[in-house]
């Protein structure tokens, strides 16, 4: 099987009320776990490449490994760029067979995110590939900032509609109190802003920074019309964890393979725990 687009894994998470997993892959490791963990869910799967997994292993090795799990799996994998900074970099990936790309033009002002992601998506969908667009801000969590300056971060559900309706994006990430990196508290998610922003823009949403958040909350979420969920952090505690004991037994171990299998079963068994919570079980 083939790669396939983001947009038609969404549709289908859409019509069956589920939301799909979209797991960062920054090694072999990884990517292997995200193929074994949606084959053993029997669950469609999309693998990330962030700006930090681009540097690291490169975007023709990324790309390599996505096509390879692909063809060999018969679950659905579709590979997206995660947080993508330029149209040059979109353009970058759609070239070396990217099949989804996310242009994150949320800290620009409206008018030239709207401009920016317009753009991407001109040549995007000439070669079927499909975007996702970002609204808000979703940095770390701060325990020290007012109610306030969080709203401020946060999705404004009316210019959510503007841009959905301007740009014509296939999925649109928005900020309601979840963040990147490890928690130092419970996040809150803003369940009636994601209700309102639903109402007004007839795609999927995605919600980033998904690890950390508590598993009702993601259940809500996606109730509420969550239709693809960004899990990065998670694995990488699960599998640092895994290699870290393995170092701790045995601190004169030498070969990578010893410390590197028990790591890939760990982000295995967190990726099926995580598509058993998202719904997506029983869907590929």
């Amino acid at each position: 099987m083939s790669l396939t687009s983001v947009v038609e894994l969404l549709k289908k998470a859409e019509g069956g009320g589920y939301a799909v997993g979209a797991f960062n892959c920054n090694n072999m490791e990884i990517v292997q776990a995200i193929v074994a963990a949606a084959e053993a869910e029997n669950a469609p799967v999309i693998m990330q490449a962030s700006q930090g997994a681009i540097k690291y292993a490169g975007i023709d090795y990324i790309v390599a490994m996505a096509n390879l799990a692909a063809e060999r799996t018969h679950v659905p994998v579709a590979l997206h760029l995660d947080h993508g900074t330029s149209f040059e970099q979109c353009m970058q990936c759609i070239r070396a067979g990217f099949s989804s790309v996310m242009i994150d033009g949320s800290k620009l002002p409206l008018a030239e995110n709207i401009k920016l992601t317009k753009r991407v998506l001109d040549v995007a969908r000439a070669v079927g590939v499909s975007v996702e667009g970002e609204l808000g801000k979703i940095g770390g969590t701060e325990d020290d900032i007012t109610v306030s300056e969080r709203d401020a971060f946060f999705t404004d559900p009316g210019e959510a509609e503007t841009f959905v309706r301007e740009t014509g994006v296939d999925s649109l990430a928005i900020a309601i109190g979840t963040a990147h990196g490890q928690y130092k508290g419970i996040p809150e998610l803003d369940f009636p802003r994601l209700e309102k922003i639903k109402s007004l823009v007839n795609i999927p949403i995605v919600l980033h920074g998904s690890s950390g958040v508590p598993d009702d909350a993601i259940r809500e979420a996606i109730r509420l019309g969550v239709r693809k969920v960004n899990i990065d952090t998670n694995i990488r505690e699960a599998f640092t964890e895994a290699a870290r004991k393995v170092l701790d037994a045995n601190p004169r171990e030498i070969d990578p393979r010893k410390m590197l299998a028990p790591a890939r079963e760990a982000a295995v068994e967190v990726i099926r725990e995580k598509i058993r919570i998202f719904g997506s079980s029983n869907k590929a």
